[in-house]
């Protein structure tokens, strides 16, 4: 039993860490908490749902096609509603608040379009899992580990070896010094939300593999992605990384001995206890005190 709580975390956590890497991208550049993320997430559920469901294209491309579709979705928000607030020098705290907005009404939208209930994607007949020493992984699991670890891969070689990716990271370092040298921050951060929120819609259609779908499903979401980011460090995607496999790693061997609606409780409660012990994470650096 031991080995299969092991093995329900990695994939777990192997779909925290894309939602907090997502999320780290986005924050690196805009330096505050992009909540609606979390309807980003459920944005790329439904589309490939829609696709798959009412157009019957196959389901790689549908995949695919929400990749893109929620890259869309998150450059439209920056250009219609963060970009215009950034330009008239709202705070942090606007630019948050303006992303709450975002998400209850898209959340919203959602509902009108497909209801609130339950909604299932299922791209075949359940197969028999694979036997892995003493643990069972199912065909769709494999699928979405593969997967994020696909994505994990490719985005540490966009972020080191592309150009683009070096000009995101100037741009994360000194947005002021990186506009000196011919980088411009606002484009930076248009392929920032575009990276970000395709890796949001990506985790959301591996989860509709296996769970169902709800309009409020991105809210449990971003909450652990936010969580593993703290966990790792916030901005810092090694951490994000980090933060959610071992989130998703604690949560299924916490509810080893104890019910699963703890659960949620075991996440909060390791964020209670980071905070407290070191609200920097594990990648992240202790800020230094400002001399008055």
């Amino acid at each position: 039993m031991f080995l299969q709580f092991v093995v329900n975390g990695v994939i777990a956590g192997s779909i925290y860490a894309l939602v907090a890497l997502g999320f780290t991208i986005i924050y690196r550049t805009v330096k505050f908490f992009h909540f609606a993320h979390g309807v980003v997430y459920t944005a790329g559920a439904y589309f490939a749902y829609t696709l798959f469901t009412f157009l019957h294209l196959h389901f790689v491309l549908c995949f695919l096609l929400a990749a893109v579709f929620t890259a869309i979705l998150g450059i439209g928000m920056d250009k219609l509603v963060y970009y215009p607030l950034r330009i008239r020098k709202a705070s942090n705290l606007v630019l948050l608040l303006a992303s709450f907005g975002i998400y209850i009404f898209l959340q919203n939208l959602i509902a009108l379009i497909y209801g609130n209930q339950v909604l299932v994607l299922r791209t075949g007949p359940i197969k028999e899992g694979y036997k892995f020493f003493t643990a069972v992984i199912t065909p769709t699991q494999l699928t979405i580990l593969v997967v994020s670890i696909l994505l994990m891969f490719l985005l540490w070689f966009f972020i080191q070896k592309t150009k683009l990716g070096k000009a995101m990271r100037a741009v994360a370092d000194d947005p002021l010094a990186a506009s000196v040298v011919g980088i411009n921050p606002d484009k930076i951060i248009l392929a920032s939300f575009a990276i970000g929120s395709a890796l949001a819609g990506v985790a959301g259609v591996l989860v509709s593999l296996e769970t169902n779908l709800e309009p409020t499903m991105g809210f449990s979401a971003i909450l652990k992605g936010i969580i593993a980011c703290i966990i790792g460090g916030i901005g810092s995607i090694p951490g994000a990384l980090f933060g959610g496999f071992f989130l998703g790693l604690v949560e299924n061997l916490g509810i080893w001995k104890i019910p699963s609606i703890w659960k949620d409780f075991i996440s909060f409660a390791i964020l209670i206890i980071f905070l407290l012990i070191r609200p920097y994470g594990i990648f992240g650096t202790k800020p230094e005190k400002e001399e008055v």
